[in-house]
């Protein structure tokens, strides 16, 4: 199971074994927190089943989502690598299987394998982007302009039409821009109307990208 792991796979079938041995697996229910804020650093982790999210809280209680973990990604390396607590929880947002491998037995291998080690720093610079892309859509005053840009961060392919695979629920997308649950609904429902975007199955189908955009800037309305 470790060998299929993207960050674990370039690692030597020996090294993989000897990890295996320290390795641990426990299965989350939905909304159970799995690593807390200010914890001391004790495992790299790795999600093989379920979604989980990256959350913080505002200085007045309040809830916000910062990045989401799918199937074969790792958490928690921040505190592995540099030694301090955890920077912030990790949430289940659905049910989810997570492996734990033990700092003291991982840290070394990471840094000692340099594919390892440049997988690991491009994870943090694409973590790095998207922290500073969500800081900006915090600071947009509508909230249907935080909510598009949301999606243009959240939408992949090419040309005018994009797909934001397994989207959030409204609820998730609520948290990550500092509103609340109804007016995304509301926003999505608009969105929807002026045929902009329309869900398919758990994906969301953008069809019109560059309006999306055009409204994430500010720079036009829906069309009527």
């Amino acid at each position: 199971m470790l060998s299929q792991l993207p960050l674990l796979a370039p690692l030597p079938q020996v090294t993989i074994e000897h990890l295996a041995q320290y390795a641990s697996e426990r299965t989350f229910a939905k909304r159970e927190v799995v690593l807390h804020k200010e914890g001391a650093p004790s495992s790299l982790c790795f999600l093989l089943d379920g979604r989980l999210q990256g959350v913080d809280f505002t200085v007045d209680g309040r809830e916000v989502g910062l990045y989401f973990v799918n199937p074969g990604d790792y958490f928690g390396e921040v505190a592995v690598i540099d030694g301090a607590p955890q920077p912030n929880y990790v949430t289940a947002v659905s049910r989810s299987r997570v492996v734990f491998i033990p700092q003291e037995r991982v840290r070394a291998i990471l840094f000692a394998h340099p594919r390892v080690a440049e997988a690991l720093c491009t994870s943090l610079s694409l973590r790095l982007r998207e922290v500073s892309a969500q800081r900006r859509i915090l600071g947009l005053a509508n909230p249907l302009q935080r909510v598009c840009a949301q999606l243009e961060v959240l939408m992949r392919g090419t040309g005018h039409v994009q797909i934001v695979v397994n989207i959030p629920t409204h609820q998730e997308l609520a948290i990550m821009i500092n509103a609340s649950r109804e007016t995304v609904s509301r926003v999505f429902q608009l969105l929807q109307g002026r045929g902009i975007v329309e869900r398919q199955g758990n994906d969301l189908r953008v069809d019109n990208a560059d309006v999306l955009r055009d409204i994430a800037a500010g720079r036009q309305q829906p069309p009527e």
